[in-house]
C-alpha cells in the first residue's frame, strides 16, 4: 500500500506544483536555519574527551582569607602553588596533573625566531600525567617522565604546527627549541590535537582557541621563571612574587583521574581531610569547602557555550515553528481543493485510515524534499558562519550525526505538519461530495 500512496502523492504534486514548491520551501528554510545553529551548538557543547570525561575531575579548594567570606559560596576556581604541589606529591589519584598557561618567545637552536602565521606562541606548563590523562596523541617521540618533572629537566613536547614550521614536519625529537633564551630538548611531537572546547584550562580568554604551541614541565617553568598567562586571584600581600610557593594567590589548575565512584568518594574525603589539616595549621581560614567536578560538570558550571549561540538556537527553532505553521496552512489548502477526490475514494470503499495514511505519506515526501533543500541551506549557512572571525567559527562543520539529524528533523516536522490536514481529509463526507458533483 505504501507504493500506492507514494504514487498518489507524486500525482498530487504534479497537479499542484506551486503549492508543492511552497511547502518544500517553507520546510527547507526552517530546517536550514535550525540545523545551522543546531550543528554549531552540537560542536560547541559536545564532550571534548568522551572516552574519559566521566573519570576526569577538576579540583577546587577554599584557601582564601576570611574577608568577604560567604558560607557555602563557590571556592576559588584555581589552586595556590603550595596546595597544587602538595596534592601532586601525595598522588592520591590514578593520575594527577598541575598546569598553567604561559607565553615566551621561541627560537630554533641557532637563534632564529619561529614564525607561526603571526600568532604569539602559547605554552602549557604541566606535569607528566597530562599526556596519558587527556589521551594526547603523539606523532613522534614520547612525553617526558615523572623523573623529568622531579629533575626539572630542560625538555619539551611541541605541537604538530610548530614542528611543521620549524622542521617541515620531520621527526624533530632530540633537536633543540629555545624558550625565552633557554635551550630545551624536544622529546616528543604531538599529532594534530584540538579538544573542543579546551576543557583543561577555561581561565584563558577563549575556550575554543587552538591548543598550545609547546608543552614543558611545570617544575622547569618555575625553575626558569617563565611568564605565565591566565587569571590570578590574590587575597593578601604576595611580597612581590605572586607565583612564589607561599604566595596567597590562586593561579594553577589541577585535574585528577579517578576510575570508579568509590575512588571519587575516597578522593572527596581526602580533599576534606587535607583542608581540615591546612585549617588546623593556620593556612586555611575558612571552613572546609571543596569541589570535585567531572569534565561535563565543569563545562556546564562555566557556561562555556557562548550565549549568542544559545540565543540563535532558540530563534532558529522559533523560525522553524513559523515555517511549520505555514506548511500546515498550505497542506490544508491543498486538502480542501481535493475534497471531491477524497469523497470518490471514500465512496469506492477507502476507509478513513486509508485516507489518513495517504496524506501522511504525502507529508513525509514533502518533508524529505524539504530536508534535502534544508541540508543545502545548512551547508551554506555553516560556510557563512566559518567566515566569522570568532575562533569557534572554524569548527562549524556538518558531521554524520547532524546529517542524519537533518533528515530526521525534516521528516518529523513534516509529519507533524501533516497530521491536521490528514485528519481533516479523513473526515470528508463522501455523500456531500458526490451530491455536489
Amino acid at each position: 500500500m505504501f507504493g500506492y500512496y507514494l504514487d498518489l502523492a507524486l500525482h498530487s504534486f504534479r497537479r499542484s506544483i506551486v503549492l508543492t514548491v511552497l511547502m518544500v520551501l517553507a520546510i527547507g528554510l526552517g530546517i536550514g536555519a535550525s540545523m545551522t545553529t543546531l550543528t554549531l551548538f552540537h560542536v560547541l557543547s559536545g564532550d571534548p574527551i568522551p572516552q574519559r570525561s566521566a573519570q576526569l575531575f577538576y579540583v577546587q579548594l577554599d584557601a582564601e582569607g576570611k574577608g568577604d567570606y560567604t558560607p557555602g559560596a563557590e571556592p576559588n576556581i584555581q589552586l595556590t602553588r603550595f596546595d597544587a604541589e602538595a596534592l601532586l606529591r601525595e598522588k592520591r589519584a590514578t593520575h594527577q596533573a598541575v598546569m598553567s598557561g604561559g607565553f615566551a618567545p621561541l627560537q630554533t637552536g641557532d637563534g632564529s625566531p619561529v614564525a607561526l602565521d603571526g600568532t604569539f606562541p602559547q605554552l602549557r606548563y604541566t606535569s607528566a600525567d597530562f599526556f596519558p590523562m587527556f589521551d594526547v596523541p603523539l606523532r613522534y617521540g614520547r612525553p617526558w617522565s615523572e623523573a623529568d618533572d622531579q629533575a626539572r629537566a630542560r625538555v619539551t613536547v611541541i605541537s604538530s604546527e610548530l614542528n611543521q614550521a620549524m622542521f617541515s614536519g620531520a621527526d624533530s625529537t632530540g633537536r633543540t627549541l629555545r624558550v625565552a633564551g633557554h635551550d630545551l630538548r624536544i622529546v616528543g611531537v604531538l599529532a594534530p590535537w584540538r579538544p573542543t572546547p579546551r576543557f583543561y584550562d577555561l581561565n584563558l580568554r577563549d575556550a575554543y582557541a587552538g591548543s598550545e604551541t609547546a608543552y614543558l614541565p611545570y617544575s622547569t617553568s618555575r625553575d626558569l621563571k617563565l611568564a605565565r598567562s591566565g587569571t590570578m586571584d590574590c587575597w593578601a600581600d604576595s611580597k612581590g612574587d605572586a607565583t612564589a610557593l607561599d604566595a596567597p594567590c590562586a593561579w594553577l589548575q589541577y585535574w585528577v583521574e579517578l576510575d570508579n565512584p568509590g575512588a571519587v568518594r575516597a578522593y572527596r574525603e581526602y580533599l576534606d581531610a587535607y583542608s581540615d589539616h591546612q585549617h588546623a595549621a593556620g593556612r586555611f581560614e575558612r571552613p572546609v569547602n571543596t569541589r570535585l567536578r567531572s569534565v561535563m560538570e565543569w563545562l556546564d558550571f562555566n557556561k562555556v557555550v557562548p550565549s549568542d549561540v544559545r540565543l540563535q538556537l532558540w530563534l532558529a527553532f522559533g523560525f522553524l515553528l513559523v515555517c511549520l505553521v505555514n506548511a500546515v496552512g498550505l497542506l490544508l489548502a491543498k486538502c480542501l481543493r481535493r475534497a471531491a477526490e477524497i469523497g470518490v475514494r471514500r465512496a469506492l470503499g477507502a476507509a478513513r485510515r486509508d485516507i489518513f495514511a495517504q496524506f501522511v505519506v504525502e507529508a513525509g515526501v514533502v518533508g524529505l524534499a524539504g530536508g534535502a533543500l534544508g541540508l543545502l541551506l545548512a551547508l551554506g549557512g555553516l560556510w557563512v558562519v566559518r567566515q566569522n572571525p570568532a575562533s569557534y567559527a572554524q569548527l562549524a562543520h556538518l558531521d554524520a550525526a547532524m546529517l542524519l539529524a537533518t533528515f530526521a528533523l525534516a521528516l518529523i516536522a513534516s509529519l507533524l505538519a501533516g497530521l491536521l490536514p490528514a485528519w481533516r481529509a479523513c473526515g470528508v463526507t463522501p455523500a456531500l461530495q458526490l451530491k455536489s458533483q
